[in-house]
């Protein structure tokens, strides 16, 4: 089993209950871990082998680019069309942070993170 970690992919989006949070919207990061057997691309040293960290990463940014009330159902949708598109992948977790998140409060952030595997 290996893993493939994307850290700190850095997204401008517009999720939130607010109607002011899908006009002005709010710079949001987005941390991706998949696992899956990659022993196979490591003897073939061969892209269509393995888990593409650019498929994962174009997977994120779109579903990043949907509005959504909640953060926890943009993560359900990426972690979706993970499994959907790509076979290789048994696990895979999603942390979705909004940066300076509107809560009336000095928070730096705020983390949903959601876990799903085959």
């Amino acid at each position: 089993m290996g893993k493939i970690t994307l850290k700190n992919i850095k997204v401008f989006s517009y999720h939130g209950c607010l109607d002011e949070e899908g006009k002005i919207g709010s710079d949001y990061r987005v941390d991706l871990m998949v696992k899956g057997d990659l022993t196979h691309s490591a003897q073939t040293d061969s892209l269509s082998d393995t888990i593409d960290y650019v498929h994962l990463n174009k997977i994120v940014k779109e579903e990043m680019a949907i509005r959504t009330k909640l953060l926890e159902t943009v993560a359900e949708r990426i972690l979706k069309r993970i499994f959907k598109e790509l076979e290789l992948v048994e696990k895979a977790r999603v942390e979705v942070s909004k940066i300076n998140p509107p809560i009336g409060g000095n928070v730096g952030m705020v983390t949903v993170s959601s876990t799903k595997s085959r």
